[in-house]
């Protein structure tokens, strides 16, 4: 269910279970594992410089396949922290931008995929929440933190308690994630987004993501991600790209940036 295409130096990851609303099992989580393995090797050859993820179908991802799971044998653990989290982690540090286009349902561990890319575009029609106080489970895949850090306390409690879902538009007027368009636009929007940073400075985009990452995951003040951003900023005027940007604007010519 799970398929990779490189083209133009972008690659495509697609969910592809329409049927199950691209719903995961420990399999299909280590498909998808593969399949960023394969496109990170790609990018370290410079033929990938963004990838795209998405879903087929009209949800993104509603989850954990629960289908064949008895909860009297389930192991949450093993498959939570023994295959979704390493999952999130190497997405998240792909190395290259990664956008997700969501539309439809997008929980559970769905959700857990986009708190793993780096820029979320959704569907006004999409759908966010814990919908789990039906099933007498919790959130997981990092929604605690996501929820608690983006709505604070007392939203995060209130859709975990109701198990009420948001929308795509909503979910972005409260800052959940970047933009929301009409699902009719979706794809095609977020894959000229995507064409077009795979034409930009890799190298320099690679160094603002980790440096965001230190910030959220270090607590970083001002002035120490400030010394951050001067360090990136000695390395990257040592490359190519750096180069090429100058001369581009001193020229007044498009860059043609390498990666």
């Amino acid at each position: 269910m799970i398929s990779l295409s490189i083209a133009n130096g972008i690659a495509e990851v697609v969910l592809d279970a329409p049927h199950k609303l691209n719903s995961l099992d420990e399999q299909a989580l280590k498909d998808l594992g593969t399949a960023y393995d394969g496109a990170a090797a790609a990018a370290s050859r410079g033929e990938v410089r963004a990838l795209l993820l998405r879903g087929e179908g009209r949800a993104f991802c509603a989850g954990r396949d629960i289908a064949g799971v008895t909860p009297e044998s389930d192991d949450a653990q093993a498959y939570l922290g023994g295959l979704v989290q390493p999952l999130l982690k190497k997405m998240s540090a792909f190395p290259a931008p990664t956008f997700a286009a969501a539309q439809g349902a997008c929980l559970g561990v769905g959700l857990g995929l986009l708190l793993a890319t780096d820029v979320v575009y959704v569907a006004e029609n999409a759908k966010f929440g814990s919908p789990f106080a039906n099933l007498g489970a919790t959130l997981d895949s990092g929604g605690h933190w996501y929820f608690t850090e983006r709505l604070g306390m007392h939203r995060t409690l209130d859709l975990i308690y109701t198990a009420e879902l948001m929308s795509g538009s909503d979910a972005v007027a409260q800052g959940m994630f970047s933009r929301a368009m009409p699902a009719g636009e979706l794809l095609e929007s977020t894959r000229g987004i995507v064409a077009r940073v795979a034409t930009g400075a890799t190298g320099a985009f690679t160094a603002s993501k980790e440096l965001v990452a230190h910030i959220r995951d270090q607590r970083l003040g001002l002035w120490a991600a400030m010394e951050e951003e001067n360090a990136e900023q000695a390395r990257l005027c040592k490359s190519e790209d750096y180069a090429e940007g100058f001369r581009a604007f001193q020229e007044k010519r498009i860059p043609e940036f390498k990666g």
